[in-house]
């Protein structure tokens, strides 16, 4: 199973509009991040977790394809804005499989009506057919078990999944101790951290390597990484040995 970061940054992307920050000014590609979201892929599976603002430019400089569905954590619109740029995708293989909460899906209907729509549907315009996720209750994609991890995104409900031995988490600020069952064993843990500083709806950095010494992955990495924690490779170097900061475009071999 491959994995490719298509994003690591969070809502306004690296560098921000207008900012003078001196990691916005940065010339080094891995402190330029494009809005989280990443893609999963082995022989028989190919999957995205969220579809941002920047979905086109991460399907073309990913080189992907083919997606046989695209899992949502939550609609915030970083993680959901770039819904209409699967119409490439439909034209090739049909309507889209989306997983989500049914919260989620009914808040993607409403933003994204013409997509949903069923009498008088414009032709051209993208086509779906929405999945309700449902917690604690396992589904399959082309035979890949994929298991979903509740968590919370300060009061808002959001969704990890685990696929084998990978695990993917963002937007989490906290999580019930019957979800960590779910995370036990893990090759690869992908979870946000944010900044240094507390926020009340993510991870700061000690929030998330505390989380990694309570969940023991063999290797983890942090995703969601605003401009103000630091350039990437001034923070890397603080962290411990099997905890790393992702970067966009990212390939990792599980």
């Amino acid at each position: 199973m491959k994995i490719y970061f298509l994003g690591t940054g969070t809502s306004q992307g690296i560098p921000v509009i207008g900012s003078n920050h001196s990691v916005c000014l940065s010339d080094n590609p891995k402190d330029k991040r494009l809005r989280v979201s990443v893609w999963i892929k082995s022989d028989t599976f190919s999957v995205v977790i969220d579809c941002g603002p920047d979905f086109r430019q991460q399907m073309l400089t990913s080189n992907c394809h083919q997606i046989d569905a695209i899992l949502f954590t939550h609609e915030h619109s970083d993680h959901t804005a770039g819904l209409d740029d699967i119409r490439p995708f439909n034209f090739k293989q049909g309507p889209m499989p989306i997983y989500a909460h049914e919260r989620v899906l009914n808040n993607l209907k409403r933003r994204f009506e013409y997509i949903f729509e069923t009498e008088n549907k414009y032709p051209g315009s993208p086509s779906v057919i929405p999945i309700e996720v449902i917690n604690n209750v396992p589904f399959s994609i082309n035979e890949q078990v994929v298991i979903p991890i509740n968590a919370m995104h300060g009061t808002l409900q959001v969704f990890g999944y685990r696929i084998g031995d990978f695990a993917y988490l963002t937007d989490v600020k906290t999580i019930e101790d019957d979800e960590l069952e779910k995370l036990s064993g893990l090759k690869v843990l992908v979870i946000n951290a944010l900044r240094e500083e507390s926020h009340h709806s993510h991870f700061n950095l000690q929030e998330a390597l505390d989380f990694v010494n309570l969940i023991r992955p063999e290797k983890a990495y942090f995703t969601h990484i605003s401009h103000i924690l630091g350039f990437h490779d001034e923070v890397q170097k603080k962290l411990p040995n099997n905890v790393y900061l992702a970067y966009d475009n990212l390939q990792l071999t599980i």
